[in-house]
């Protein structure tokens, strides 16, 4: 929780219980001119947008695209919703009509580590705790949609398997939207010849799931369907691909999606329209919001906010060679948030130390931010560096930051969006509008679609992580030509990687050098149009830390929720 100059002695659920939220209805009408028969409202203050009414929406010229990233995440924080949510409200403190797009929370990091997603203090969306919760059901869907599929494939392989499946070969496992380690790796249909074929199988979570990627990356219904059954669910004996059409699964888990695709409508604590629709993860998959969400926003808004997951050597190159490479979107501007304890964390200070002085740490954990810089550069993307405010900031340490920035070629200023709401971060808000005015932005992808497979995790891995090389066994790369052969080759790839460095070493803090980038497996998502490439122990079921957040979420005899953040 940010320390702002302004600190408030309420937690972030405490501002977000005390709000008065208007009725979301009232909020689309005036604020975007959507009239209630296009919303579907799941009570007062959330609502999906229709379907219908957001293809009436085609023709209208787009607003500007603003990409929220960060510096690599550490224990003291970054604040990238946070900021979201505050530069969103900025925008309009300053005249401008803008609206933000962001992900839905996973009820994984909610329960164990990192908390919600929401946003904090004075910059949150609202109501917090169904948006850090269930919500509208979204993820919900998406689960029953993706073990609809696993029971399906179990299904036909118990009477009589016409497709030929290799039990050896499904590549399809089960999701579960909770930090469970105990479901990585299991032997399922055990007891007896009643309960089908034993083989080997595991969980992912949810939001690892491919169809929670075909869900953000969906531009409707009948594109969804499409890349639902296009999703490959294993192989015969004789390595032929078996897709989810072949066993009329697409049909049934499209309509299970049905209402969920239609984005979701919330508001700050500031009154401004929100959409927070799909959430894949930034370190296990691509990390942004639906593509629905994401175009609809821009036709109804100026200024559209949107975030890319963790840090941008993940979430933003993913976001551009992904999501903007797949769904045409541009962005104009490029804001990226760090934290002066955050950075001196990335130059070697203890989270307990974190309070004193310290430009020398300052300047060494500056590396990390400086390569984020450099390599948004390389995407042809201007950027504005937004710093949290925290209490314990000396104007030494300001100072030190906004001269490396100016130095750096970028603008660096002070935000306090979290004690002051928009008001807060009105000077970032500034920059930002006159950087898109500036019209420097010409987005480059990192790779061009005919480059080979490995080469392009090479590419990203040298590039944008700068490592020496990637490194990968003869079977990962017999596997990535494989798919080449059968067409994939033009597919992006979507490295799953630690968060916490430019490298696979979780503890390798500011710009590390001299590492190789291990290739450990290599996973293809037909459905979603991209290879996973897996490196180093990352794991796509996480588990619950010693200490879980569940221990301190409870609700009281009055209905309210505490401990949620």
């Amino acid at each position: 929780m940010p320390a702002s100059q302004h600190q408030s002695p309420k937690s972030d659920i405490e501002i977000a219980q005390a709000a008065k939220p208007r009725r979301i209805a009232d909020v689309a009408k005036e604020r975007l001119g959507i009239a209630i028969d296009n919303l579907e409202p799941y009570g007062h203050y959330k609502a999906k947008v229709s379907m219908e009414y957001i293809k009436s929406l085609a023709n209208k010229p787009n607003g500007k695209l603003i990409l929220v990233t960060a510096i690599n995440p550490t224990p003291a924080g970054e604040g990238k919703t946070t900021t979201t949510v505050g530069l969103t409200d900025a925008l309009n403190h300053i005249g401008k009509k803008a609206m933000c797009a962001l992900r839905e929370p996973s009820l994984g990091p909610c329960f164990g580590v990192k908390g919600g997603a929401a946003g904090g203090g004075y910059a949150q969306v609202i109501p917090m705790e169904d948006i850090n919760l269930h919500f509208t059901g979204d993820f919900h869907a998406i689960t029953s949609a993706h073990n609809l599929l696993s029971a399906l494939i179990d299904n036909h392989i118990y009477w009589g398997n016409s497709l030929g499946i290799d039990t050896r070969r499904v590549a399809w496992r089960r999701v579960l939207d909770m930090n469970d380690r105990a479901l990585r790796e299991i032997v399922c249909s055990l007891g007896g010849v009643a309960n089908g074929y034993p083989r080997e199988a595991g969980f992912d979570i949810t939001v690892a799931s491919e169809v929670m990627a075909i869900f953000c990356l969906a531009k409707d219904l009948e594109d969804l369907k499409t890349r639902l059954g296009n999703i490959i669910v294993g192989y015969t004996r004789e390595r032929k691909p078996v897709r989810a059409k072949e066993l009329n699964a697409h049909g049934a888990m499209a309509a299970l999606l049905k209402d969920a695709i239609a984005p979701n409508m919330v508001q700050t604590l500031e009154g401004t329209p929100a959409f927070i629709h799909g959430g894949p993860f930034a370190n296990i998959a691509h990390g942004c919001n639906s593509v629905s969400a994401t175009a609809t926003a821009l036709k109804l808004a100026d200024y559209v906010v949107t975030e890319a997951g963790f840090g941008a050597d993940l979430g933003a190159e993913k976001f551009i060679d992904i999501k903007c490479r797949k769904a045409g979107l541009k962005p104009d501007c490029v804001v990226i948030v760090a934290t002066i304890r955050a950075l001196k964390m990335h130059g070697g200070v203890k989270k307990e130390d974190l309070k004193k002085e310290d430009l020398k740490a300052l300047e060494a954990g500056m590396s990390n931010l400086q390569r984020h810089i450099e390599n948004l550069k390389k995407f042809g993307l201007p950027a504005v560096v937004s710093i949290n405010r925290f209490s314990a900031d000396t104007d030494n340490e300001i100072k030190l930051v906004k001269e490396k920035c100016k130095a750096l070629g970028v603008e660096a200023l002070m935000a306090d969006h979290w004690a002051m709401g928009g008001e807060g971060a009105a000077d970032v808000a500034k920059a930002v509008v006159k950087t898109i005015d500036e019209g420097k932005a010409n987005l480059k992808f990192l790779y061009p679609d005919e480059m080979p497979l490995f080469e392009k995790i090479r590419t990203i891995c040298k590039e944008i992580y700068r490592a020496d090389d990637a490194t990968a066994d003869k079977s990962v790369k017999d596997q990535l030509k494989t798919w080449e052969e059968m067409g994939f080759g033009k597919l992006p790839v979507c490295i799953a990687k630690t968060q916490y460095s430019f490298s696979t070493n979780p503890d390798a803090k500011g710009a590390p050098t001299g590492f190789n980038i291990p290739v450990r497996e290599v996973r293809l998502s037909a459905g979603a149009e991209f290879i996973v490439a897996v490196c180093g122990e990352i794991m796509t079921m996480p588990g619950l830390p010693k200490t879980p957040s569940a221990d301190t979420i409870d609700v009281g005899a009055d209905g309210r929720i505490v401990g949620l953040f």
